[in-house]
């Protein structure tokens, strides 16, 4: 039997709550919501849902700090939210949840507590003990959906071309060694072509690389990263079978007719490739994150707190993170009554 997908109902002043439980409303799956049972029992209310939740959703109970006011930070729940994400993580990594989606979160507030967080994918990343994970965005749940990995993630933009080395790109595309847990494991197929395969279906991924610079480069006059570092990093993974091919202007991969022929965009850092992606799908779109040793999906919007607690968020992307998180559980386990 599938264990649930667990859902971090995310900074309780935001709108999180709200899109977590309307989300678990709709699903027809196994679903546990983690955080305050009252409070989330409230929102429910609030947002005129019936008082009873359905059989197949489950809570996770863990108080809050302070009493919430919708749209006013209190840095004092700040701690709660972490623990969320501990809740989620670790029980993915002992079997008890299938999948974690998150719901948004504010991650000024969370360092304001004095608590060290920079976001969901690198806390997750180092929780989970992985070396190296992948922040990719879908732009809905289809399958032939528009998919952008970055290499960097939440980085200032100077930093960016010194982080952009061929050890980093190895890792991305999945040529060297990297440890899950305490272990190596050795010739691996790939974080990116990993997933793709596993935990999304698609038997032989296609990967089209951006270059770092204004035209990828332009032979050298705008930049060597692509001579290099990117272009030396794609002919590794060529020799190692995968279809992997660029680098590719960011501002020419992207036209329609060049996109549709990729399973998934890997773009050099976070502002090359998000604006396309969310001006694709921003209200269902998704964001995932390939290489950790279990599956997470997350919405793709902030807290929303100019909103919160007035019952007019939309839940499109908790739900098509929901779904999708439901989708790669599938492919993963090949259960497929799931």
């Amino acid at each position: 039997m599938v264990s649930p997908v667990a859902v971090t109902t995310g900074e309780p002043a935001g709108i999180g709550p709200e899109v977590s439980v309307k989300a678990a409303f709709a699903a027809d799956f196994p679903v546990t919501l983690i955080g305050d049972e009252r409070f989330l029992r409230e929102t429910a209310e609030k947002a005129g849902l019936p008082s009873a939740f359905p059989a197949n959703v489950r809570f996770h109970n863990i108080p809050l700090a302070a009493p919430v006011v919708p749209g006013r930070l209190d840095v004092r729940n700040a701690p709660y939210v972490v623990e969320t994400l501990k809740c989620a993580c670790d029980g993915a990594l002992a079997g008890t949840f299938s999948a974690v989606t998150t719901g948004p979160v504010q991650k000024s507030i969370i360092s304001d507590s004095g608590l060290e967080f920079t976001g969901h994918t690198e806390f997750f990343a180092s929780r989970s003990r992985v070396k190296r994970v992948v922040m990719m965005l879908t732009s809905s749940e289809k399958a032939d959906a528009l998919r952008v990995a970055l290499a960097t993630t939440h980085l200032p933009l100077a930093k960016v071309p010194a982080a952009i080395t061929g050890e980093l790109l190895d890792d991305v595309i999945g040529l060297s060694r990297f440890p899950v847990y305490d272990s190596d494991i050795d010739d691996v197929i790939g974080i990116l072509v990993r997933d793709l395969r596993e935990r999304f279906g698609i038997s032989g991924p296609k990967i089209a690389v951006t270059g770092l610079n204004p035209h990828a480069g332009e032979s050298g006059h705008m930049g060597r990263e692509e001579i290099d570092v990117i272009s030396p990093a794609i002919g590794r993974a060529q020799q190692k079978g995968f279809s992997v091919t660029g680098p590719w202007p960011a501002d020419t991969i992207f036209v329609r007719e060049h996109e549709r022929h990729y399973d998934a965009i890997l773009c050099m850092y976070h502002d090359q490739g998000l604006p396309v992606l969310k001006r694709e799908g921003f209200g269902h779109g998704i964001n995932v994150t390939p290489g950790l040793p279990w599956i997470r999906t997350s919405v793709d919007h902030g807290t929303a707190l100019d909103i919160a607690g007035k019952n007019i968020a939309d839940t499109g992307s908790m739900t098509a993170a929901l779904d999708l998180a439901r989708q790669m559980v599938r492919h993963a386990t090949g259960d497929y009554s799931f």
